[in-house]
Formats: structure tokens, C-alpha cells, sequence
């Protein structure tokens, strides 16, 4: 498998979904799911970030035009996103920071 760095970012959102509740099913290196969310009001390239059935936020509206345009063409399978960092006393934008690459099957 080869791997290209895509990103590095914390969770846009975190507070408002999820991630609270499921904070300590968190951990280092664990993988998360991508998923479109065109219908956002707020913004038509969202990608909201996932862990299993729970959605924990968004990747920031800054980062998020490369991931969306992958996706938009099929890459999904081709884009790898794990927890890189996870702080419990930062404040909860900042809890958890996440490494995105671009890898080969």
C-alpha cells in the first residue's frame, strides 16, 4: 500500500453531534468514515466524519475542498482518515485531531 498526506485537522462541529457522547470509544490511530453531505445549508461540499453510526462533525469548511472533489469522483476507498490526537482537557472543537491520507489498495 502507498500513502500520500493529505491533511491534518481537528473536528469542525464536535460539539454539536455526537463525539461527546462516544468520547472514550476514541482512540489513537482508530480509523473514521467519510460521507458527502450535499444537502448541508450551511455548506454544499460538507464531509461529515463518522465512527461507526455515530456522527462526531465535520472536516473543516477550510480543508474540506480536496476531500470533497475525491469523493465526488468515486475516491472514497482512497482516502484514509485516523485520530491522531485526542486531548480531553482541550476545549471540544480541539479534542481530537485527525491525519488524512490518500493510500493505495
Amino acid at each position: 500500500m502507498k500513502k500520500e498526506h493529505l491533511a491534518n485537522f481537528h473536528i469542525a462541529g464536535f460539539t454539536y453531534y455526537e463525539g461527546a457522547s462516544i468520547f472514550r470509544k476514541l482512540k489513537m490511530g482508530r480509523k473514521l468514515i467519510l460521507k458527502l453531505e450535499e444537502e448541508n445549508k450551511y455548506d454544499p461540499r460538507a464531509v461529515a466524519i463518522y465512527y461507526k453510526d455515530f456522527k462526531i462533525g465535520f472536516i473543516p469548511r477550510q480543508d474540506n475542498r480536496i476531500f470533497y472533489k475525491l469523493m465526488k469522483v468515486g475516491l472514497s476507498d482512497h482516502i484514509q482518515v485516523r485520530i491522531q490526537q485526542i486531548d480531553a482537557t482541550a476545549s471540544p472543537e480541539e479534542q481530537i485531531r485527525l491525519v488524512a491520507h490518500l493510500v493505495t489498495n
